[in-house]
């Protein structure tokens, strides 16, 4: 008997060792897991069915990218297809393009068809423009970035046009006649087709051209690695992957730190080296950057008022596609498909905020509009919360009125100086939090800092903020959300390669056929700043975010009529 008790002992023993070493392996596996892989990251289908990405990939310490490794739906996948059909740019033809070969702007020219015609307000106004090289001979293709505008400089009117590529060298300008008297007209070429080819290989080749730090930090000790969504190399990686959204985000792992000791993110810099010598002939800022075309014959036209008053533009519904989407006159926007109220003294805002929460989400371009309401009313009081300048998140109120607004920037990637990894929100996460309701207003921008990574990227970050925004609308409909477009820039050889008007353009594209048919208003920033006589600037001027105010305002308190 006192045999079979040893046995018995022996055999407890070696089991309880076992379970030991199992433990100790698998604990070994979950920091390796966290350190090295994402196969243990939840994922949140359009269904909201949560899965791992175990299921759907094995990811090993190389080159991650997590836009290659998305598990779409039916539906998400022929959108996906269908926006990156949509935003296909014309190709210049197959074998290498000499400098002199390239678009000139200097030797082109345009000219308005019909200019003696006799026009009215509301007419269609054409002008055709045809592109040379520096040998001054016809381009015989597409794919030049062009922007182009009417504008009536002593009226302080501007407008936009629609560019139609013809694919042979030609292309065609149309624009809305919407205010009498003379109309000028301005085209630009932004950017050659054979310097669009090189934007396009950038975007593809190099999402890491823009690289982001975060600094890790345990008592003393503290070190810094390269953060990113793709991250290439055999090094082990600390997975930062949103548990909620599915949102990749990656850092190199601390040599002696733990993944968990990450205290802050921020920009590091700009990759150097990206272009070959010829190539970089193609972002020269006086030669083929934001250069203007020249008129052949006129360019203006005398616009006669109309015989009588009609209101039709404004019987359209709103349409993030509809083209101009509105005209400048007399400084002050117009918009064509809704009535807007010119907020031109505080206590207008404070009548119009009173009693409600105003929630701004995304980059510095829409903190302009918390620092603008901030300075413009009075009695709304920033309330120090301890934020590093120019990031957040900050808050004002006004406790008399019971009005707060609130501003966070949008999470990674996002080229700010230091963000408190505490502070890293993602604006659906951030949604799902908002109780909504009628004395709630949203507004949301979010685009400048994707313009270096493939557009799947940002097409998964609008489809994330998109089915947050569904939610909330279905659970407190009354809930107003704004979505404020992207803007255009000044461009020289480096922005250009970052952070091109063209990315922006692209990226706008997609945000508008996105959000398009679901409850939400739209600010056009795009065209009230490409539309406006100031300089180009990625914070456009305070004349212009005031009408970006009129226009988020005119929602929020929409006129009675």
């Amino acid at each position: 008997m006192w045999r079979d008790s040893f046995r018995l002992q022996i055999f407890c023993l070696l089991l309880a060792v076992l379970a030991i070493v199992v433990l100790v392996h698998n604990f070994l596996q979950l920091e390796h897991l966290d350190d090295v892989t994402v196969s243990g990251s939840n994922w949140i289908t359009e269904n909201n069915d949560r899965r791992t990405l175990s299921q759907t990939t094995n990811i090993a310490r190389k080159l991650y990218c997590g836009y290659e490794r998305q598990t779409l739906s039916k539906r998400e996948q022929a959108e996906e297809e269908s926006l990156l059909a949509a935003i296909q740019w014309p190709k210049p033809p197959d074998g290498k393009i000499t400098f002199v070969q390239s678009t000139d702007p200097a030797r082109s020219d345009f000219v308005i068809v019909k200019p003696s015609a006799l026009f009215k307000v509301g007419d269609q106004l054409e002008v055709l423009v045809r592109m040379k090289d520096f040998q001054g001979k016809p381009k015989q293709y597409g794919g030049d970035y062009l922007q182009a505008r009417i504008h009536s400089p002593l009226l302080k009117a501007g407008a936009v046009g629609r560019v139609v590529d013809c694919l042979n060298g030609f292309y065609k300008v149309f624009f809305t006649l919407l205010w009498p008297g003379e109309v000028k007209v301005s085209v630009s070429l932004v950017h050659p087709s054979e310097a669009i080819q090189v934007l396009l290989r950038l975007r593809e080749e190099r999402p890491d051209r823009v690289y982001f730090k975060s600094s890790f930090k345990s008592g003393r000790f503290s070190e810094t690695t390269e953060c990113n969504v793709c991250l290439p190399g055999d090094l082990p990686v600390c997975n930062f992957t949103d548990l909620y959204t599915g949102e990749p985000w990656f850092c190199y792992k601390p040599r002696k730190l733990s993944c968990a000791s990450r205290i802050s993110h921020a920009k590091g810099g700009y990759q150097k080296g990206l272009l070959t010598q010829e190539e970089s002939l193609f972002f020269q800022s006086d030669v083929n950057i934001k250069r203007p075309v020249f008129p052949s014959g006129p360019d203006s036209v005398i616009v006669k008022p109309k015989a009588f008053t009609d209101s039709s533009d404004m019987d359209k519904a709103e349409d993030p596609n509809v083209s101009p989407s509105g005209y400048y006159y007399q400084d002050q926007w117009r918009p064509r498909t809704h009535r807007i109220h010119h907020f031109n003294e505080s206590d207008d805002i404070t009548k119009c905020l009173q009693g409600k929460v105003i929630h701004l989400f995304g980059d510095s371009t829409i903190r302009q509009w918390f620092e603008y309401l901030t300075a413009f009313v009075p009695d709304l009081v920033e309330f120090n919360l301890g934020s590093p300048k120019n990031v957040g998140p900050f808050m004002s109120v006004d406790l008399k009125r019971n009005i707060l607004l609130k501003f966070r920037c949008h999470g990674p990637p996002i080229r700010f100086t230091t963000v408190f990894s505490s502070e890293l929100r993602y604006i659906a996460n951030e949604l799902n939090g908002i109780v909504g309701g009628r004395n709630t207003a949203i507004a949301i921008t979010i685009w400048s800092h994707f313009s270096t990574f493939p557009v799947e990227v940002y097409i998964r970050r609008l489809r994330n903020i998109r089915r947050s925004i569904i939610q909330l609308l279905d659970r407190s409909p009354k809930t107003v959300i704004v979505i404020r477009t992207a803007n255009v820039q000044e461009l020289g050889p480096e922005v250009s390669l970052f952070n091109s008007d063209w990315y922006s353009f692209q990226l706008d594209s997609v945000m508008r056929k996105m959000f398009s048919g679901i409850a939400v208003h739209f600010v056009d920033a795009w065209e009230m700043s490409l539309a406006h006589y100031l300089p180009h600037n990625l914070h456009p001027k305070e004349v212009i975010v005031k009408n970006q105010i009129d226009a988020f305002l005119s929602y929020v308190c929409p006129l009675q009529t």
